[in-house]
C-alpha cells in the first residue's frame, strides 16, 4: 500500500469545510460547458482528475480512456493528476478544485456521515486488493493463522484492521507500524504484514521471498476500491458531462484489461519507481479483481446498493460513523444497482 492510505485518514479532517465550499463554488470551464444549452458552449471542455496515489496499473482504464481518445471523442480534455500520501482528494471534489477524484467505499461512507456531498459514479475493484501477506513457509493457510503467532504490520487506523482485530482479537500477536517497504518481510520468517496483491508481494518475490498472501475481502469485509466519485453540483448542472465522463472511463477499463501495454509504458514514465515487468505483473494480478461475474453480467465498474449498506453497518459496527447514511441521498440509480424493493407490508 505504500502509504496509500495513510493520507484518507489525514484528509478526512478537512471535509466538512470542503462540503461547505461545494454549494458555493463552481470552475469557470465546467460552467461553460454545462447542460444548460449555451450556443456558445466550447467543443471541448477541460476536465481534472484527482487520483489518489501514484500512477500505477490500479489506475490503468483511466489513462487508456484519456489516451485512447475515449474522453475527447466525448468533447472532454481530461487532465488526471497523480496523488500521494496526504493528498486530499475528497477535498478537493468536494470543493470543486477538481471535477472527479478517486477514493475508497470506505472513505465515501465516512465523509457522508460528515456531511460532505460527494458521489459514487464507477467502483474499478469489484474485490478489494487489500490483503495480508505472510511466509509460505509458516503454513498459514487463512488471516485467523496469521493472526495466531509472530509480528505483523498494520497501519493504524485503517477500517479493515479494525474489522479483523474485532474478528479475531490481536492478543496472540505483535502488531507494528507498517513502514510502507518490504525489507523486514523478507529478512524476518516470522514477520506478516498488509498489502496490495498488486505490489508488496511481487516486491517480496523479486526479492527472493515466498509470501502467501490473502484477501481481506474472503473474511467479509469487501469495500469498492478506487471509486470514481464527483460532488453533487456538478451531477446536478452537467448530468450528460458526468455520464459521458462515466462511459468513456469504462471503455478506457476495457481497453486497458484486453491488452495494458502500451498504457503501461505512458505510466512508466510517470512512475519510474516501477518497471515495465512489475506494471506488466500488477496488471494481470489486478484483472480478476476488476473483472468479476458481477461485471461481466452489468458490465465494468458495477455497484449495488446492497453492497454498500453492508459497508456501511460494518462502518457503524466498528464505530468509525455513528449511524447509516441515507443511502438513497447519494446512490444514484444511473450508477448503482438499486435492486429489487422489498415488497409493502400488508396493512
Amino acid at each position: 500500500m505504500k502509504g496509500r492510505l495513510a493520507g484518507v485518514v489525514g484528509g478526512l479532517v478537512l471535509l466538512v469545510v470542503a462540503g461547505a465550499c461545494s454549494r458555493a463554488k463552481e470552475n469557470a470551464p465546467q460552467a461553460a460547458g454545462g447542460d444548460a444549452g449555451s450556443a456558445a458552449a466550447p467543443q471541448v471542455t477541460q476536465v481534472k482528475l484527482a487520483l489518489n496515489w501514484v500512477a500505477e496499473p490500479e489506475f490503468g482504464g483511466f489513462y487508456a480512456a484519456r489516451d485512447l481518445g475515449h474522453f475527447k471523442r466525448r468533447g472532454m480534455d481530461v487532465s488526471i493528476q497523480g496523488g500521494g500520501a496526504g493528498v486530499p482528494v475528497m477535498q478537493m471534489v468536494a470543493s470543486g478544485q477538481v471535477d472527479f477524484g478517486i477514493a475508497g467505499a470506505d472513505e465515501i461512507l465516512t465523509a457522508r456521515a460528515r456531511g460532505v456531498d460527494v458521489i459514487p459514479l464507477f467502483a474499478v475493484y469489484q474485490t478489494a486488493p487489500q490483503a495480508l501477506m505472510t511466509h509460505a513457509s509458516r503454513g498459514a493457510k487463512n488471516i485467523k493463522d496469521l493472526l495466531s503467532s509472530g509480528t505483523v504490520a498494520l497501519e493504524p487506523g485503517l477500517p479493515y484492521a479494525a474489522y479483523l482485530k474485532k474478528k479475531y482479537g490481536f492478543d496472540k500477536v505483535k502488531v507494528v507500524p507498517y513502514d510502507g517497504g518490504v525489507a523486514r518481510f523478507v529478512a524476518d520468517k516470522d514477520f506478516s504484514q498488509q498489502c496490495f496483491i498488486t505490489s508488496e508481494p511481487i516486491a517480496a518475490r523479486r526479492q527472493g521471498a515466498d509470501p502467501a498472501v490473502f484477501l481481506v475481502a474472503d473474511e467479509g469485509f469487501n469495500p469498492y476500491i478506487a471509486v470514481l466519485i464527483t460532488r453533487r453540483e456538478l451531477w446536478q448542472k452537467q448530468p450528460s458531462r458526468v455520464k459521458d465522463f462515466v462511459e468513456a472511463v469504462r471503455e478506457g477499463w476495457r481497453a486497458y484489461l484486453d491488452d495494458p501495454t502500451a498504457t503501461n509504458a505512458v505510466m512508466g514514465k510517470l512512475n519510474t519507481s516501477m518497471d515495465a515487468d512489475t506494471f506488466a505483473e500488477a496488471a494481470r494480478a489486478q484483472k480478476p479483481l476488476i473483472e468479476t461475474e458481477q461485471t461481466r453480467a452489468k458490465g465494468l465498474g458495477t455497484m449495488s446498493r446492497e453492497r454498500w449498506d453492508t459497508l456501511a453497518r460494518q462502518l457503524v459496527d466498528l464505530g468509525l460513523i455513528d449511524k447509516v447514511p441515507a443511502l438513497d441521498d447519494f446512490l444514484l440509480p444511473e450508477f448503482v444497482d438499486m435492486g429489487t424493493p422489498a415488497p409493502a407490508t400488508p396493512q
